[in-house]
């Protein structure tokens, strides 16, 4: 179908618009209706009947939803350090093929970003060459506490990453005195890998050589709920607000419920999709921190989406090589592509009754901006930047390995038939992705946020 209208149908020189959205199905803050959007100068400027209005470009959207666009608050882009298994280039064209147009990316680097210079190196490294919009997270260790409360509002900086277990060096902060003096010290919402290391250490003979199957039994339920419990007893200590990322277990969910006051909550699309039963097709290509478990446990991840306790939705896109994947359990590395199968993986399981396109919004767009306070992002609102995700939720597609453009091009996913799909990806009203085709590349800009020095 050819949704494009050339600019030669229009006959006004000077266009009231730069482009408009056409026939489209808006799904947003205040439900779902049929509404024309008018871009100017990269942002929304008018909603409403805009079928006879002048433009310098239509985009007819007859059949297609319109959503605000899609935010993936955790990637890890492996630049700089690791890129021979991702870059920022890379890592953000698989993000805007899979209608992602923001990504927030993890400090888990090498160097580690941790302090204004590797903060600012990142920045510029992205900048005009990521082909989406993009923040990233400092890293909070025992050393940088007192620089934090500078760093966590540098322009383009999401806040503060802590890892409480599953990782090494500087960045692991295992003990509640390095935790309670990082909070103490930031006034923004920090993000936490919430599993218990001790425990990890004691529990590491339990895992199995080359039994993959083996890694939720080493990294347990109460691995992560006993970590979870202490986070949030630092967290009412100190009075500070926390984000809990890539909720693992049913446990947790009841807990953090009663703690909503002070704790956001992250689920991905992989709790919500896969459980123990795929350690048996894709061994270490499952292999995961926290890790994938048993589908009790995916349906506890679920009940909490249907109640509202979650709030976001992360890919915790992590890619590792094929040859680095294929090393023997458990020399193999945890992580998995996701960001270019976060959309496609989610609205197959809105077609399927699992949760509504609306909901999905609100975890992907809405979420996002309420809690990190992004500015002039989440919503199709006037003044807003003209960020979409379109999306046609009646096309079946099957995902593929050829498919991903992440360099290590493979996905979790491969062979698996989705109904709905994204068609285009809208950065400040450019068409970026559409159709399967990058239009325009390389216009990643540093989001900006409430509480950063960016204002």
């Amino acid at each position: 179908m050819n949704y494009i209208t050339s600019k030669k149908e229009h006959t006004t020189m000077n266009a009231q618009f730069d482009k408009i959205f056409i026939n489209a199905t808006l799904v947003n803050h205040d439900g779902v209706h049929q509404a024309d959007v008018g871009v100017i100068d990269g942002r929304i400027a008018h909603i409403g009947d805009l079928q006879s209005a002048d433009a310098k470009e239509t985009i007819n959207c007859k059949g297609l939803h319109i959503l605000p666009g899609v935010i993936d608050t955790q990637v890890h882009f492996r630049e700089p350090g690791a890129e021979h298994k991702e870059n920022l280039e890379t890592g953000s064209l698989a993000a805007v093929m899979g209608g992602v147009t923001g990504v927030f990316e993890m400090p888990n680097t090498n160097p580690l970003t941790i302090d204004r210079a590797n903060f600012e190196d990142k920045i510029k490294r992205a900048t005009h060459r990521m082909h989406c919009d993009f923040a990233f997270y400092i890293g909070g260790t025992h050393d940088n506490v007192d620089e934090l409360p500078i760093l966590e509002k540098l322009p383009g900086c999401a806040g503060v990453k802590v890892f409480m277990g599953s990782s090494t060096g500087s960045l692991l902060v295992e003990d509640d005195d390095g935790v309670e003096k990082i909070l103490s010290a930031i006034t923004r919402r920090a993000a936490f890998h919430s599993e218990d290391e001790p425990r990890l250490n004691e529990r590491k003979h339990l895992r199995v050589e080359n039994v993959p199957s083996s890694h939720p039994v080493w990294r347990d339920v109460e691995a992560a709920v006993k970590c979870t419990k202490r986070l949030l007893a630092i967290a009412r200590k100190t009075g500070k607000r926390i984000h809990v990322l890539h909720i693992s277990t049913a446990d947790e969910m009841d807990i953090l419920a009663a703690n909503k006051d002070v704790a956001t909550v992250e689920v991905t699309p992989h709790h919500l999709t896969l459980d123990e039963t795929a350690y048996e097709r894709l061994g270490t290509y499952v292999q995961m921190n926290p890790p994938v478990r048993n589908a009790e446990h995916r349906a506890g991840i679920w009940r909490g989406v249907d109640l509202g306790i979650v709030d976001v939705l992360g890919s915790d896109h992590a890619p590792h090589t094929r040859e680095e994947k294929d090393q023997p359990y458990p020399n193999s590395p945890s992580g998995m592509t996701g960001v270019q199968t976060l959309v496609p993986v989610m609205l197959d399981h809105v077609n399927a009754g699992r949760m509504s396109l609306e909901r999905f919004v609100d975890l992907t767009s809405h979420g996002p901006n309420r809690l990190f306070q992004i500015n002039n992002k989440g919503r199709i609102a006037v003044g807003y930047d003209a960020d979409f995700t379109i999306v046609d939720m009646n096309r079946e597609q099957t995902i593929t390995n050829v498919w991903i453009a992440s360099k290590p091009g493979w996905t979790p996913y491969d062979g698996v038939k989705v109904k709905g799909w994204p068609v285009g990806t809208i950065l400040r009203g450019n068409r970026v992705m559409w159709e399967g085709e990058l239009v325009d590349a390389h216009k990643g800009e540093p989001m900006r946020f409430a509480e950063s020095m960016a204002g």
